[in-house]
């Protein structure tokens, strides 16, 4: 650990999730003068472990992410590093690249240093836990008593910053998101259903900032990078998505204007309480672009961003090692010689291209793990009759959400009370004699007919109120 700041006795804490294994990030907030704050975001000093070209760091490449299913990890690098000398755990020595921020009140950074560091972090706390001591859990505040400053902090810094990115128009969505729980043979037992809470937005906030401040740092001294980028939407699905809004008497910007976040933003506030909100939220996330990695800084749309990047897991993306190893590349103003520009400016497209891809190939793989545990678990409920919302409408019947965000098919087939069109612009099924409608945001009751493990479809029946 020559030439590295020694941390090892600041309050340092990782807080994940329960069951989370690679512990990328940990973080340490001291309150300064004048209503400041003093961040540190301390991440997985992988770089240090795998040199570039080395065998490792070409598989590393090859597979871009790792890959989180329901059942298990596929680690982009191997377990003995992923899960154990990189991984942040408590009360051993570890190695980081630290990030310190002096953040404002009103959440703007005011100045900011990275130094390679040696940690020693504290505790591992989960979302769980610190959601428990931030609503006031005696027993938790006296077992956990001298992380509870650093908690209630980060908890104020995280406001301050989420009301600065609010204010710059960023785009803010929060589905749910369903949790597996599976026995020990793999069999899935229940659904939880997860929503941001204030630790998790802790972290959000904090990685954010770090990212961004990151990023800002390399794009002003014009050295070659790899951002994550945001494109705005296309005229042709802002098209779409403005008759879309129509329907419901709403707009998104005024004649001739250019796009902005904020527009967006306006338009899931407006309908936030409303019975729309779903269904409206989700044709906004589908009127998006999808974030990709780019060697040439495009802005982040949704985070309303002019500047961002992923720095904060090297240990699961690939493209944060590679920031990493370019931060410490040029740290203390070192300058990057012409060739090694060169070889940067080569390298760099490939490796976002190649990293996107990967990103894709992971969230489907993740999505098709999820939906596969969904079918088993329903598979257990035939019969079973339950409340939901319509959260897809097509030409062949109409997709039910379940509480527990399970989604299954009512077959226009069995809708046999008429015969229904389809009015696509309205995402409406229209009965041709009654003019009974289902549409997008609708509460139905529906009973468990068919499930297919095989594909990962479930079947269901429009029960009559």
């Amino acid at each position: 650990s020559v030439g590295r700041r020694d941390l090892r006795d600041q309050t340092i804490v990782t807080i994940d999730g329960e069951d989370a294994k690679d512990l990328d990030d940990a973080i340490s907030i001291e309150p300064g003068r004048r209503g400041r704050w003093r961040v540190g975001v301390h991440i997985a000093d992988v770089s240090h472990y795998v040199p570039e070209d080395s065998a490792l760091d070409r598989e590393a490449r090859r597979r871009g992410t790792s890959v989180y299913l329901v059942d298990r990890v596929v680690p982009m690098l191997p377990p003995q590093l992923s899960n154990g000398i990189c991984s942040l755990h408590p009360e051993v020595d570890r190695l980081t690249l630290s990030v310190f921020m002096e953040v404002a009140a009103d959440g703007r950074v005011l100045e900011y240093e990275f130094a390679p560091a040696v940690i020693r972090s504290q505790a591992r706390l989960t979302y769980e836990e610190v959601d428990a001591i931030l609503r006031g859990d005696r027993t938790l505040r006296t077992r956990r008593q001298r992380f509870v400053p650093l908690l209630e902090e980060a908890r104020a810094v995280a406001e301050a910053l989420w009301a600065r990115r609010r204010a710059r128009g960023a785009i803010d969505f929060d589905f749910p998101e369903p949790k597996v729980l599976l026995d020990r043979g793999g069999r899935p037992v229940d659904i939880l259903v997860r929503r941001r809470t204030p630790a998790t937005q802790i972290i959000e906030e904090l990685m954010i900032l770090c990212n961004e401040t990151v990023a800002r740092h390399h794009a002003r001294r014009q050295i070659p990078f790899l951002y994550r980028v945001h494109e705005p939407p296309g005229e042709e699905a802002l098209g779409e998505y403005e008759r879309f809004l129509a329907l419901f008497g709403l707009r998104l910007r005024g004649r001739g204007h250019k796009v902005k976040p904020r527009d967006f933003q306006r338009v899931l506030e407006r309908i936030e309480q409303s019975p729309e909100a779903y269904l409206i939220s989700t044709v906004t996330l589908r009127t998006m672009e999808r974030a990709r990695y780019a060697s040439e800084n495009l802005g982040h749309f949704g985070l309303a961003s002019g500047c961002y990047t992923h720095f904060t897991s090297p240990i699961r993306r690939y493209p944060d090692l590679v920031i990493h190893r370019i931060t410490k590349e040029v740290l203390g103003g070192k300058r990057l010689d012409t060739e090694r520009r060169r070889y940067l400016r080569d390298e760099l497209p490939e490796i976002a291209q190649h990293c996107s891809w990967a990103e894709r190939q992971a969230e489907e793989a993740e999505r098709e793990s999820v939906d596969l545990k969904k079918a088993e678990y329903m598979e257990g409920k035939l019969g079973e009759i339950y409340r939901g919302m319509i959260s897809g409408v097509t030409s062949f019947g109409f997709f039910v959400q379940l509480p527990n965000l399970v989604e299954g098919l009512v077959h226009v087939s069995s809708l046999v009370d008429d015969y229904y069109h389809f009015d696509e612009a309205r995402y409406t099924l229209v009965g041709e004699r009654r003019g009974r409608t289902f549409r997008l945001g609708d509460e139905v009751r529906v009973q468990v007919v068919r499930v297919d493990t095989r594909q990962s479809l479930i079947d269901f029946r429009l029960v009559e109120e």
